[in-house]
């Protein structure tokens, strides 16, 4: 479903980083391919802080730090005690299988 000359950006595959395969069902790799010949369709890659400068960035955190302060916006972290814990921790975190924010407790 895109127009031609489309433009696809492409993000957030972290989940993948430890991936030795393709995920589980059918690939759809040559298909999309071919709909993106056929479309003429630009895909980019893009890391969100190149997009930004610093001035952005602390104007960001300035607001977010008053919405958490307030209650506006919350959030969810999973913490796991134990430095030991931290491999584990991580190759969840990457293969998705956390929620919130990852947080590893030492000490």
């Amino acid at each position: 479903l895109l127009n031609p000359f489309a433009r696809m950006p492409v993000c957030g595959i972290v989940s993948w980083y430890n991936s030795t395969g393709l995920p589980d069902g059918p690939d759809m790799g040559p298909a999309i391919m071919g709909t993106i010949l056929r479309m003429k369709v630009k895909v980019q890659g893009f890391i969100i802080f190149d997009s930004f400068g610093l001035e952005t960035y602390k104007e960001f955190v300035g607001d977010m730090t008053g919405w958490l302060a307030s209650g506006q916006v919350k959030y969810k972290e999973q913490i796991v005690d134990g430095l030991e814990q931290a491999p584990k921790a991580l190759n969840d975190l990457l293969a998705g299988r956390n929620f919130g924010k990852m947080v590893v407790k030492v000490g």
